[in-house]
């Protein structure tokens, strides 16, 4: 990385890719933000950049780096890849951690050291925030994986009465296809996860509630 793309990522502000800390905090804290990339689009957090895009830097590189790395080791699950550049700014040091998109969705927090499967939180990157996601998103995550078998899919009554009302009505909630067709959430669900893998329909990632759409 350039003291020129630094400087741009610190100007853009913190986005769907972007995360600044003014330091190391809790292993936990910064293992929940590594995830919501990971399982998202990838991205960026900027150590010793204060929110409001202030240089700060930080005390230690080698402190942070090994805070770092034990977050990816023992807050995710499964282990995190990641790449780190250390840069000088302002006489300052800033630390950039890169994190790819994982082809291991979903990766989950481990919690308080616990390693029960429902102890696991999922994380997404919603914008400019690291939130929880929901079972459908979850779902999706794992469909998506580059090991998951082949989709083939029967688009039958329910999945045209779905297509169908995509049309007239552009978005549904996973509640509202629920009662829409009278199914239970676990077959609302699949069909959803489903036809998301089979890209018939696309899933959005809301703050308040996930929704889906045509593609």
């Amino acid at each position: 990385m350039t003291l020129y793309e630094l400087n741009e990522l610190i100007e853009g502000g913190e986005n769907q890719q972007v995360e600044f800390k003014r330091k190391f905090t809790e292993p936990e804290k910064i293992a929940k933000e590594m995830i919501a990339f990971a399982n998202t689009q990838g991205g960026k957090i900027l150590f010793g950049i204060d929110d409001d895009k202030k240089v700060v830097g930080v005390e230690s590189e080698k402190g942070e780096i090994e805070y770092i790395d034990l977050a990816a080791r023992f807050y995710c699950e499964p282990e995190l890849v990641h790449s780190i550049d250390i840069m000088h700014i302002y006489r300052k040091d800033v630390i950039v951690l890169n994190i790819p998109e994982s082809k291991t969705k979903p990766h989950r927090l481990i919690e308080n050291g616990k390693s029960d499967e429902d102890e696991y939180k999922v994380y997404i990157r919603v914008k400019d925030k690291s939130v929880q996601a929901s079972r459908e998103t979850v779902k999706v995550l794992r469909k998506l994986r580059a090991d998951s078998p082949a989709q083939i899919i029967n688009l039958g009554d329910k999945e045209k009465a779905l297509i169908q009302y995509l049309t007239d009505h552009e978005r549904i909630t996973v509640n509202e296809f629920r009662e829409f067709l009278n199914l239970s959430n676990r077959r609302a669900s699949r069909i959803l996860v489903n036809l998301v893998r089979a890209d018939i329909i696309r899933l959005h990632n809301h703050e308040k509630e996930d929704f889906y759409t045509l593609n």
